[in-house]
């Protein structure tokens, strides 16, 4: 399993834009990327032009067809990164499942 975390710092007032495209971004995925096991988006509750981004792959090579989609394409590059003052990634493997 593969977790991807992205952190969005959004131009000021543009926060519900974003929100729009997410939600149709997060529509698609759900649709068309069965090997996407979660996408969730986050606010922190402190501040207002940030989002914090959490997915779930079942692997590499399914967050890297991800990536290479045309709704990442069209609406993550071509409508969400121009309205973003930062963006930072981070993946991380899973090590640890409590659960099992």
């Amino acid at each position: 399993m593969i977790v991807l975390t992205a952190r969005y710092t959004i131009q000021p007032g543009q926060i519900e834009k974003v929100l729009e495209h997410l939600r149709e971004m997060a529509e698609r995925v759900k649709a068309d990327e069965p090997a996407c096991t979660m996408y969730r988006v986050h606010k922190p509750v402190d501040t207002e032009d940030m989002l914090l981004l959490y997915e779930v792959y079942v692997d590499d090579k399914a967050l890297e067809a991800h990536k290479l989609t045309p709704q990442f394409k069209e609406i993550i590059e071509g409508k969400v990164v121009p309205l973003l003052v930062k963006r930072e990634r981070e993946v991380f493997d899973l090590v640890l499942d409590a659960a099992e």
